[in-house]
């Protein structure tokens, strides 16, 4: 389950050591951790990242298959996780030190800045590959961060890019070792910490706002 720690002005958000999946639960003790981020005073920052061979996998469709429970209701609460990232009062920096996949993917273009490692790990969004259209939402946040050629290639064909290529691609920031995923990270949230505040929220709000009000419409049918 996902765990917040702080180094001085930095706090770090660890997802997991599996897929991290987007199950219920995991989505609430995300949203906690993001309550007491925000509740913090003075500088902050937000480090997001992960323990094991994935950053995340995504939606949990077998939850989702063997629960019954109403994908609508269950979208919802995924984009507004996305829609609280993308807007949040705090600089956000994603460490991607696994695979991103699909929303997984989606929820690192959520962050203000991304990491990621060089060497090993993709990031991808297969949804054309696995028969399941972006919502107007997802559609949204993806091509309000990347540049449009990049967002049709990574939308409409399911490429895998690996750090390097992502990088290229202008999909992430910097592509590091293994070893300096993090540790870059939290020093570019370190320097960005004196920003937290209701004027980043502000202009982070005006800047996505077309993407955030797809995000957070509850009354359109999902395709």
């Amino acid at each position: 389950m996902p765990r917040l720690d702080r180094q001085h002005d930095v706090f770090v958000l660890d997802l997991g050591d599996g897929e991290n999946r987007f199950h219920p639960d995991w989505l609430a003790a995300v949203n906690a951790a993001l309550d007491e981020v925000e509740k913090a005073d003075g500088n902050k920052a937000l480090v997001t990242t992960a323990s094991g061979k994935f950053f995340s996998n995504g939606l949990d469709l077998d939850w989702l298959g063997s629960s019954g429970a109403d994908f609508q209701g269950y979208a919802d609460d995924v984009e507004e996780l996305f829609a609280r990232f993308l807007a949040l009062p705090v600089p956000t920096v994603a460490a991607i030190q696994g695979h991103a996949f699909a929303a997984g993917a989606m929820l690192s273009l959520a962050h203000d800045f991304r990491v990621m490692r060089a060497d090993r790990g993709y990031w991808c969004l297969p949804e054309v590959s696995i028969s399941i259209p972006f919502t107007p939402g997802m559609s949204a946040l993806i091509q309000g961060r990347l540049a449009p050629q990049v967002a049709h290639e990574a939308m409409t064909t399911g490429r895998r890019y690996g750090g390097e290529e992502a990088r290229d691609a202008r999909i992430v920031d910097h592509a590091v070792p293994e070893d300096g995923v993090r540790a870059t990270a939290v020093k570019i949230a370190f320097t960005l910490a004196p920003n937290a505040g209701d004027t980043l929220g502000t202009i982070k709000s005006r800047m996505y706002a077309p993407a955030l009000t797809l995000l957070r419409d509850r009354r359109k049918p999902r395709a």
